[in-house]
């Protein structure tokens, strides 16, 4: 099964078929129901990243709960569907990037399922190869390094020059932890990154409004929801590849993976 982890815009993914499944986790309650459809011959598991009612903001967002929720119901695969800025012109609004890195600017999000045991995940290239490959429709371009910000406020011009300085392209507040949470789960995973704003560093006068965000996110769903549906159609391998699968060989996990 493929997980898609996804905003609001997104509720209307599947046909009139689909079924709701109310999951429960040891980390709590996930961000909200996961919804059962298909796409392309193949078994989708939406989950609303910010809630049915976009109650989570960026930093409260369950995601150990909806991670283990998604591998719980069989989800091997998962699409992470997310609003991002721009931290230089030539991804301008309305691109959508796929990011090859992760830069990780968060603080006290719980971001990890083993508190002990001496675990150490493999992150050098956070996301799967395959699910890049899937996502890189026509039109989609390489989106270098994003990182991630604890929000929910937006960067200072000096923090968005200083991160654009740095030579990454993307920022966003919802990409950490939900890659490496993936990776602990075994699971494959892939950001699909629509440019929604130009960050405060890259012009003089300019800044970003949640209500230009929110509004530039939906001119631009409906076509962003066709290309996961592409990018999903694209992946023929019928489990996550084994790269992903075997991050924890040889070691003795603290826990037991659902």
């Amino acid at each position: 099964m493929i997980g898609v982890i996804g905003g609001s815009g997104f509720y209307g993914f599947f046909d009139d078929d689909a079924q709701v499944i109310e999951v429960d986790t040891p980390y709590g309650t996930p961000s909200g129901p996961i919804t059962v459809g298909t796409v392309a011959a193949h078994p989708v598991a939406f989950l609303p990243r910010h809630g049915v009612k976009h109650q989570f903001s960026p930093h409260t967002v369950p995601y150990r709960a909806n991670m283990w929720a998604l591998r719980s119901i069989g989800v091997q695969r998962v699409f992470g569907p997310c609003a991002v800025g721009s931290l230089t012109p030539q991804l301008g609004m309305g691109t959508v990037a796929v990011p090859d890195q992760l830069v990780d600017r968060t603080s006290g999000r719980a971001h990890t399922y083993f508190d002990g045991g001496g675990i150490h995940v493999s992150f050098a290239d956070p996301y799967c190869s395959q699910m890049r490959d899937a996502a890189m429709q026509p039109g989609v371009v390489e989106g270098g390094t994003m990182v991630v910000v604890e929000g929910p406020r937006f960067s200072t011009r000096a923090e968005s020059q200083w991160f654009a300085n740095q030579g990454w392209r993307l920022v966003n507040m919802t990409g950490h932890p939900e890659a490496v949470l993936a990776r602990e789960l075994e699971m494959c995973y892939a950001a699909i990154a629509l440019v929604t704003d130009l960050d405060a560093g890259i012009e003089v006068g300019a800044g970003v409004r949640a209500v230009d965000v929110f509004a530039e996110f939906q001119r631009n769903i409906e076509p962003f929801k066709e290309l996961v549906r592409k990018a999903i159609s694209s992946i023929d391998s019928a489990q996550a590849c084994a790269e992903c699968r075997s991050v924890h060989e040889g070691m003795r996990l603290p826990i037991e993976l659902p």
